[in-house]
Order: structure tokens, then sequence, then C-alpha cells
């Protein structure tokens, strides 16, 4: 009880000691500018992050009093597919599975500004490599992904490794667990700003814990997740659905909850 006490509480901190970065210049900065210009996106010459071992998983982490519950364990009644349909994944023993070729699910209400806690596992039996192992995304606003992959010894292109931004940042380390071991990722987001004309004020901004460590500062996202391209962006609403990804492997999810900032 003490130790889910003291989880909940680091996790309601982290926004509070995010504040300060936040505040900062809404400029990439000169080691990032240079990242992004130095190498092609899916690259397989950039340099993979160093792997960290997280330890082990701990049981799953207690919702906040004040955080919206998106999955109960139970149903999909929070989600629908991308036509507005009911959500199609499988549901049993706590968590939700992904059902291949039944499409990505969104939330039906949709956020901004926020902090994310969500649980997944890659599946046990590990079939192909790289990015056909355990391949789905969280994506924020229906438009930023986080990727989630069995980055677990299986080499891929850095910004498509599991906990990376997508075809823009690796994540600073490799924390992977093991197949069919549940991970967290942790996730404060700041959604981009745009003036009446649509133009860009302030770019988005992502803070992201995998499994508890670190793997993004208050990275300055280029754009929107696009594929094979980094496209700038393109002003879209404040609150938008929040996504999970059918790229045809079977994916679980589980505790799944978000903090309004």
């Amino acid at each position: 009880m003490k130790m889910s006490l003291f989880v909940v509480a680091v996790l309601l901190l982290i926004p509070v000691i995010l504040a300060a970065s936040a505040s900062k210049d809404s400029v990439k900065s000169p080691s990032q500018k240079a990242d992004l210009e130095k190498w092609a996106i899916h690259d397989m010459d950039r340099p993979l992050p160093p792997v960290v071992d997280p330890g082990p998983a701990g049981p799953p982490a207690v919702a906040p009093f004040d955080a919206v519950v998106l999955f109960n364990g139970s149903d999909l009644a929070q989600w629908e597919d991308a036509k507005g349909e009911p959500a199609k994944w499988k549901v049993e023993g706590g968590y939700m599975e992904v059902v291949a070729k039944t499409g990505s699910i969104r939330t039906k209400k949709g956020f901004g500004d926020c902090q994310l806690h969500i649980e997944w596992a890659t599946p046990v039996v590990v079939l192909g490599e790289g990015q056909e192992r355990g391949n789905s995304g969280v994506f924020l606003m229906d438009t930023y992904e986080i990727q989630v992959l069995d980055s677990y010894e299986n080499r891929t292109y850095a910004d498509g490794q599991a906990a990376a931004i997508y075809g823009q940042y690796p994540p600073l380390v490799n924390a992977s667990r093991k197949p069919g071991e549940w991970q967290a990722y942790d996730i404060v987001f700041h959604r981009p700003r745009f003036a009446a004309d649509g133009a860009l004020v302030q770019p988005a901004r992502l803070t992201v814990f995998h499994n508890g460590v670190l793997v993004h500062d208050n990275d300055v996202l280029t754009g929107p997740t696009a594929h094979k391209a980094r496209p700038p962006y393109k002003a879209h609403a404040d609150r938008l659905s929040l996504s999970l990804q059918d790229h045809g492997n079977p994916t679980r999810f589980r505790n799944i909850w978000l903090r309004e900032l």
C-alpha cells in the first residue's frame, strides 16, 4: 500500500517537475536540430540508444483520483474505430488486444495537454524481426506517435524502435523488457498552439518515461507523424482523440488513464 501511494505521488509530481522546462523557448535545441539534419528518416546507420535494464515489472500503477480512466480492463465503452463504430479489439483477462485488420481505435473523447499512463505487452511468441515484432503505436491527438514495438534484442532503425517519437527522435536509452512482459509509458504531452490564421505559434513537446526510465526530455516535435516523411504542422483542434494503432500484431494494452493538464 505504501509503495502504491509512493508511485502515485511520483506520477502526480511529473508535470510539476517539468513546469520549468516547459517554459523554455519553443524551438529545437542545437543538438536536436543537428541530429535531424544529419540522419535521414529510418536511417539504419543512425546510432542505436544504449540498452538499460529497467528491472522487473511491478504491479499496475494506481490511477490518481483526478485521472480519466480510459480502459478499466472489462470493456471498450470509451473507444471506437476510425468510422465512429464500436471498437472490435478483443478484451479478456483485464487487457485489450489488437485484432488484426479491424483497424486502429480511438477514444470517443478528445484531449489536449495531458499526462498519460499506458501499459502494453508484445506477444510472447516472437515472429518476424524488426518492425514486424509487436508493432503498434500510441498516437496523442490522433497525430503524434510514440512507437510500440518489441525492441528486446531486435534490431531496427533507431527512430522506429520502442519509445521512439516515430520518424523523429530515438529514445535516449532502450529500456525494453522481454517479449510478453508488461511495459509502461508515462507521457507528459503539451499540444501545439496555433494562431487564428493557422500559423504555428508553439510546437508540441513530449516527455516520456519507459518502464520508469527517462527516454525523452521535453523534446520538441517537428510536426505530425507520417510514413517516411517529416511534414510541417497543420492547424488542428485543441482537443483530439488518443488512438492506438492496429499494425497487424496482437499487441496488448491495459491500465490506461490520463490526467488533463
